[in-house]
């Protein structure tokens, strides 16, 4: 699996050249503002539009309160497990960093030199979080989604990845997320129910005065002050 890039002149190849020159004809600030923000920033984003998105899920109402706090649960689950995923992948396809393989290219990070390239867990980590969110609010998982595609390209500019690495791990944070979604949500939402229903702990799923409705919250028949209820509600 090795050879998946040793090969000639290619698409992946071309790509990579044509994405990471933009880095040697591009200011040294530049090269070292998208270095920064390619390596840590977008995924400061993503745990930051997680917490937005929380915010927001928290002043909903009863059950969707539940499932976007479930979707927000699963999130992160999902890219943990994406990048365990990734661990055995990238050893079984072996591929070498592209400056590795290729001269000329310019590397604005340093310490990538002793791991493989294929899939990139930085856009499997993105992708994975995005479409997590998306589940929860679909307007704020379409800037996730956009915020992991530029986290994609800036691995290519920065010269640590080709671009069918980035492509790779795209799908896998995809994937994941949305093969084991049903399981996933299946087993956390009653957790979460839970939670809304702790009178200590319930403000994590639901701000106050949206709460979980309950049996007890049910209307009952009223008993006047003899003991009895009346005709009229015995009828009912």
């Amino acid at each position: 699996m090795a050879g998946l890039t040793t090969g000639g002149p290619n698409v992946d190849v071309s790509l990579l050249y044509d994405i990471n020159g933009l880095a040697r004809h591009a200011p040294a600030a530049v090269d070292r503002t998208i270095a920064l923000v390619g390596e840590y920033g977008l995924p400061l984003a993503m745990v930051l539009l997680v917490l937005w998105c929380w915010r927001g899920a928290r002043k909903q109402d009863g059950p969707a309160a539940i499932e976007a706090f479930t979707a927000l649960v699963w999130a992160p689950l999902a890219a943990g497990i994406a990048l365990l995923v990734n661990v055995p992948l990238r050893e079984f396809v072996a591929r070498p960093r592209p400056f590795h393989q290729h001269e000329g290219l310019e590397v604005l990070v340093s310490g990538k030199g002793g791991d493989f390239s294929f899939v990139s867990d930085h856009a499997t980590l993105t992708m994975a979080l995005a479409v997590g969110i998306f589940i929860a609010n679909r307007r704020l998982g379409l800037i996730g989604i956009g915020l992991a595609l530029v986290q994609g390209l800036c691995r290519v500019y920065m010269g640590v990845h080709y671009p069918t690495d980035v492509i790779g791990g795209l799908a896998l944070g995809t994937a994941v997320v949305l093969l084991l979604a049903p399981l996933a949500m299946a087993l956390l939402a009653p957790v979460v129910r839970a939670v809304a229903g702790s009178a200590r702990v319930g403000w994590i799923v639901r701000a106050k005065g949206h709460g979980v409705p309950r049996p007890l919250d049910l209307p009952h028949a009223q008993t006047p002050p003899g003991g009895h209820p009346r005709e009229n509600d015995l009828a009912a």
